[in-house]
């Protein structure tokens, strides 16, 4: 089954926490602080996998996490980095952000590997916050969280030239005939349900990439049918080749076709028809009724500079002439894989660092938090101007809001550590 779309859930790794402890040893009464960091949280990493042409597996496992990095541990002991999870995709997949549906990455190179989203950093253990003043920190970091996000893999296939036209007009036989690519052929409409690719070669060596885009319906560009999951595999292509039964086999008028089809395009994205070279396989000229519309194609599109060239994919006639035709535009256009770049950046959340408020047993608010000992042992409390600028830290970091939400009266006394005020509005 071909899977091109699929959601899933992934998380990188959480950093590991700091540990607070203090060296114990024989003849050593005061080692001091020797707490060790956290690991690092394992990484998200997507890698092509040259291996596979489908988003299948995905439709089995949809959530994925990386491993938490380990706490720090006493003697200065450093806790291990999470092991990073690597996803393999297949080449063309781009990544997108489920809730904005912005580019996250696409991964368009055979070797391609990028970190999506990276681990949590470890908090630092205890030893890292003795000063002078504060020889004995009772406090250490925690490791920083897991980024979790739902993301959107849509798998655009790399092609050339992209084969497009209603179902049932010769696009798959086609294929077959100009190169290796062995398509499942039989008269009825959406017999190609999937995207096929074939190498194809003209008669002077030149090599390139043939997709057979599956048949499209009117109403496509608004996700009529499968109109989008179609649609999506024509944006990488650089040539256009509409595919038509010239000979209205099915009753259809082969100009309306290839307008309908244009408008689709046109409606799902507009830049595909004014950036991508367009010709015309007339199919089915074999089959009677088909010169007539031949003529007709030929005065509708040419004066628009879209070639019609007439074939019968069924008898390979003249196909060594389109080929020759494709090639000649695809030596107009870039030689480079159409790239969608990166548009999501990630929101930056302002590390507030943990701080606990409680009541001891004399009635005391106490708080306690490392950013709080951090902030006591860098500013000097004996001056008005540092009180000043310590009781703004205070207030700007919720402090001071959740002191009087924990239920602080006028005169009560805070205890920060070695620090006693009593409380005033």
């Amino acid at each position: 089954m071909f899977v091109d779309k699929v959601k899933i859930f992934v998380k990188s790794g959480k950093g590991g926490d700091g540990h607070v402890s203090f060296r114990r040893e024989k003849y050593v009464p005061n080692g001091g602080p020797d707490g060790g960091d956290g690991g690092r949280g394992g990484h998200i990493i997507f890698q092509v996998d040259p291996g596979m042409n489908t988003l299948m597996n995905f439709r089995h496992k949809r959530h994925y996490k990386a491993e938490d990095g380990e706490n720090g541990s006493k003697k200065k002991c450093h806790g291990k980095d999470g092991l990073d999870l690597t996803i393999k995709v297949p080449q063309g997949t781009i990544i997108r952000e489920a809730e904005t549906g912005k580019v996250i990455a696409d991964l368009h190179k055979p070797d391609d590997k990028q970190v999506i989203f990276r681990g949590g950093h470890g908090g630092r253990g205890n030893q890292h916050f003795a000063t002078p003043t504060r020889q004995a920190p009772k406090y250490a970091e925690k490791g920083r969280l897991a980024k979790e996000y739902w993301v959107i893999l849509e798998l655009k296939m790399i092609a050339d030239v992209g084969l497009v036209g209603y179902p049932n007009v010769g696009k798959s036989t086609l294929l077959s005939m100009v190169s290796n690519a062995q398509p499942k052929i039989a008269n009825y409409h959406f017999t190609t349900l999937s995207p096929n690719l074939g190498v194809v070669s003209n008669q002077y060596g030149k090599q390139f990439v043939m997709a057979d885009i599956p048949g499209l319906i009117e109403g496509a560009a608004e996700g009529v049918g499968l109109g989008h999951d179609f649609l999506r595999h024509v944006e990488r292509t650089k040539v256009l080749v509409h595919v038509v039964d010239t000979a209205g086999s099915e009753g259809r008028n082969p100009v309306e076709d290839i307008y309908a089809i244009q408008k689709e395009l046109d409606q799902y994205n507009p830049e595909i028809l004014e950036t991508k070279p367009q010709i015309i396989a007339a199919n089915k000229m074999d089959i009677e009724g088909a010169k007539e519309n031949l003529e007709a194609l030929k005065k509708a599109f040419e004066p628009q500079g879209i070639k019609v060239i007439p074939i019968s994919a069924a008898a390979n006639d003249n196909l060594q002439v389109l080929l020759e035709d494709i090639s000649a535009l695809l030596a107009t256009v870039p030689d480079e894989v159409i790239v969608f770049e990166p548009e999501f950046e990630e929101e930056q959340k302002i590390d507030h660092e943990a701080y606990t408020i409680t009541n001891d047993e004399e009635g005391y608010f106490v708080v306690e938090g490392v950013g709080v000992e951090k902030m006591m042992g860098y500013t000097s409390l004996d001056t008005e101007k540092g009180f000043a600028f310590f009781q703004k830290y205070l207030r700007e970091r919720g402090i001071i809001e959740a002191l009087e939400d924990a239920g602080i009266a006028e005169g009560d006394t805070v205890r920060i550590y070695d620090l006693e005020f009593e409380y005033y509005k």
